[in-house]
Formats: structure tokens, C-alpha cells, sequence
């Protein structure tokens, strides 16, 4: 697989959508299919971007933080039940508000640790010089703390606006927050492309909202099987941000 792949159907021909305040609005959202017989290209207007691993560099030891909070016995249960991953919010969800301010105590801790390493993943200043030089907008959704973001923005000075953290509920995967950016915008979801790290947070919340999605996966991590198996198929998967601007100029009309 190449490093910078068209995986599915890139374009289409668009169709006008309701507001998103309207409830017909999530049900209306479909990606049209590319043909052969024309050049056209879709028009993109905003990219939103996932923070921790897309962003910043993957320092929090996910795994670790899952175990400590569900005990090695239980973690190994769910993610047995759960190939693509554990939603480790979603899961605590249901348990006694004691637990879960337990829960939430672990979380924070590794969340701190990962803010004392935090790094900015290299090609985000030049991607965000360059959606700048397009004046396209861009955002950030997080399952982060806003402190998270906050301290994001001020060490290196590049922003983004809309940012949601876990505050903003529901958080992905449902695509509320991206849907939420996209009103905010008064821009439809099929002008917007959705990039982040992870199949089943960032990707089905970019699907969901029916928006354009890009996977970046550094290492290898997804293939095949994993679209298969989860049912979500980015439009386009990369190994570096630096990729994603040749993306954007290649398949999109850009104009704001």
C-alpha cells in the first residue's frame, strides 16, 4: 500500500443539503461516487483535524492508561471483543459515579503526562501556512481535556478554531462535533475533510457526518482488513502531513 493512497471513491457531484439544524440534515448526507467521465472536482473549504498523534506526536501510552483504569483481566476481555479498539470513555460511562471519578483520576494523570512531552507532529506549521495561503479554515476535535487544547495552542502558537475537547458531548466517534464545526462555518460536511490517526474515532466521525476523511498512519498500523472488519474506509491515507498538501491541490477546488 502506498503511502499516499486514494482508497475509495474520491468525487462526486454534489447535491444540496439542509441546514444542519434541520432534522432531516444527518439523513441526507450522501457521498456521491467519481466517474471516469468527468474531471470536476470537489470544492473543500475546511479541514479538521484530530489533536493527540495528528497534531502533536503520539506520546500517551494508551494501553497502559486502558489497563490501569479496567484492571488487565477486563482489558483483555474488550479488546478481545473489540479489534479496532477500546473506547475507554464510552465504556466507563455506565459505571457508578465513584468508579468513574477514579477513572476519570487515571485518565487525567496519563493526559498530564502527555501534556509535560507534548510535541507538534512535524508538517503542521507548513500544512496550516499553507491552508492559510488557500484562506481555508480549519478546526480541531479532540476526546482531550480544552486544557489540553489550550496549552496546544499557546506553546505553538497555531490555532484552530473551532477546537472541541471531551466537553463537547456527544464526543467522537459520533460526528455531532464535526457537524457542530460545520455549522459554525456555514459550510456543508462534504465541503470539509476530516484527518486524524484513528479508524474508529476519526474516521467514522468524519463518515458519519459525511464529511471527506484522511487517515494518517504513520506507521503502518492499517490495512485492509482493518477497513474490512470495521467498515470505515477513508478516502485517503497518508504516512506524514506532509503529504495531505498535495492531496488537497491534486483532488480539490480549494476556493474558499
Amino acid at each position: 500500500m502506498t503511502s499516499s493512497l486514494l482508497l475509495s471513491r474520491s468525487f462526486l457531484s454534489l447535491t444540496l443539503r439542509p441546514s444542519p439544524s434541520s432534522s432531516s440534515y444527518r439523513s441526507s448526507i450522501s457521498m456521491a461516487n467519481l466517474t471516469t467521465t468527468t474531471n470536476a472536482k470537489a470544492r473543500l473549504r475546511g479541514v479538521v483535524f484530530d489533536m493527540d498523534g495528528t497534531l502533536t506526536v503520539p506520546v500517551i501510552d494508551f494501553a497502559a492508561m486502558y489497563r490501569t483504569v479496567l484492571g488487565e483481566d477486563e482489558y483483555k476481555r474488550i479488546r478481545a471483543e473489540s479489534p479496532t479498539g477500546i473506547d475507554i470513555l464510552h465504556h466507563i460511562e455506565s459505571w457508578s459515579p465513584d468508579k468513574q471519578q477514579k477513572a476519570y483520576e487515571i485518565i487525567a494523570d496519563y493526559e498530564q503526562q502527555g501534556i509535560d512531552k507534548l510535541q507538534i507532529m512535524p508538517g503542521v506549521v507548513e500544512l496550516c501556512g499553507f491552508l492559510d495561503s488557500k484562506k481555508m479554515k480549519r478546526g480541531l476535535i479532540t476526546r482531550n481535556v480544552k486544557k489540553a487544547i489550550d496549552i496546544f495552542h499557546q506553546r505553538f502558537e497555531v490555532v484552530f478554531s473551532p477546537a472541541l475537547g471531551r466537553e463537547f458531548r456527544p464526543y467522537k466517534p459520533n460526528p455531532d462535533p464535526l457537524l457542530h464545526i460545520c455549522s459554525a462555518w456555514d459550510i456543508q460536511p462534504n465541503e470539509v475533510m476530516m484527518v486524524g490517526d484513528s479508524l474508529k474515532d476519526d474516521i467514522a466521525c468524519g463518515k458519519g457526518a459525511g464529511a471527506f476523511t484522511c487517515l494518517l498512519d504513520e506507521t503502518g498500523r492499517y490495512g485492509p482488513d482493518d477497513f474490512s472488519v470495521s467498515g470505515l474506509h477513508p478516502d485517503f491515507k497518508v504516512d506524514s502531513l506532509s503529504k495531505i498538501q498535495n492531496i488537497l491541490e491534486r483532488n480539490f477546488d480549494l476556493n474558499p
